[in-house]
């Protein structure tokens, strides 16, 4: 259960300039010392399948822990990764996913808290193109949006495709980001459909802009899509920065462990109340906890990584990806449970 990670420095200017949010702030990119903040970049921190993230930080359960954290935010998880293989911040709240295409890449970067084992992905569909895209089969020849280029969407929209007989040159991935640059896009007519989460979702259908075609926010959802669980939204680090740095590992994996059962045991509504209230991207209140409500099935209770989510994700990679098509992936270094265990 491991694998790190160093590329060269970030190519977007201002990266860390983006919103942060949480303690004691100071120039450590490095984080060299156990006490020492630790920043950590999300791929959206208002997206309810990243929510342990802000969560965390409300409930004072970083503070409780005696761990400085820092949250930055990025539209999409493939440009929050490259915050960390550049070495900008510490973790990365993303798809556990990443962990397997970058081990490829010479990378060594491990999830150590699971709190995911289904995507929270849904593929939407406008209104105008429902007609056209009845299954995945109806790919061809369509603009699909994604959050970004080479993202967890990204991959799991070619996945869906290349299974259902659509080659990945067939249909155009547009990189639209997600809440309202995603609705746009669609309203537009820019893109035919695409793959986003809540609470986008929730917004899209109470506006009646598009249909659900694929829902994976459910364990049940991600096996009839992806053929078995899909271990997605983590906590991932850098091996090296792990090994060496285990204590402020251990209290963030305590805090979050705390957080998922924190969530496995309050409604939906009680969540929603704790949130920054911008969260609910203009849909209100009560739309916002129908979204937390509609991705719950997804988080796991205790952060450790489900036994075959692994196995899955990289039959999923290798069905589309020629990196990992050919190369052995050792799936024992893209996670741990060292800390999740002693956290539970």
């Amino acid at each position: 259960m491991r694998t790190s990670t160093r590329i060269p420095a970030l190519a977007v200017a201002g990266v860390l300039a983006l919103t942060s949010l949480t303690a004691c702030g100071g120039d450590s990119t490095s984080a060299g010392g156990q006490n020492d903040e630790v920043k950590i970049m999300v791929g959206g921190l208002d997206k309810v399948i990243y929510l342990p993230a802000m969560l965390t930080e409300r409930l004072g359960y970083f503070e409780d822990e005696g761990v400085p954290v820092q949250l930055l935010t990025e539209p999409a998880g493939v440009q929050a990764e490259t915050a960390l293989v550049s070495g900008d911040v510490q973790g990365t709240v993303g798809f556990y996913d990443h962990t397997l295409d970058l081990q490829v890449k010479g990378k060594q970067v491990e999830s150590v808290v699971q709190f995911s084992h289904a995507p929270g992905e849904v593929e939407i569909v406008s209104n105008q193109a429902a007609d056209d895209i009845r299954s995945a089969k109806d790919f061809k020849g369509k603009k699909l949006g994604v959050t970004g280029l080479g993202s967890s969407t990204d991959f799991l929209t070619k996945y869906l495709a290349v299974d259902n007989g659509v080659r990945t040159s067939e249909f155009t991935p547009v990189a639209v980001g997600a809440g309202q640059t995603f609705i746009s896009a669609l309203q537009q007519g820019s893109i035919q459909g695409g793959m986003t989460t809540d609470p986008t979702v929730a917004t899209i259908l109470d506006k009646k802009l598009g249909k659900i075609l694929i829902d994976m926010r459910t364990p049940e959802g991600s096996k009839q899509a992806l053929g078995g669980p899909y271990p997605s939204s983590s906590l991932y680090m850098q091996t090296a920065w792990v090994d060496s740095h285990k204590e402020p590992v251990q209290k963030l994996a305590n805090a979050f462990v705390r957080t998922l059962k924190w969530m496995s045991t309050h409604s939906a509504d009680e969540i929603a109340a704790k949130m920054p209230a911008d969260y609910a991207q203009g849909g209100g209140k009560a739309l916002y906890a129908q979204a937390i409500k509609s991705t719950l099935p997804m988080f796991t209770k205790d952060g450790v990584m489900p036994a075959d989510g692994p196995a899955t994700v990289e039959r999923v990679l290798k069905a589309f990806n020629p990196n990992l098509k050919d190369a052995e992936v050792d799936l024992a270094k893209t996670y741990t449970t060292e800390f999740v265990e002693k956290a539970n």
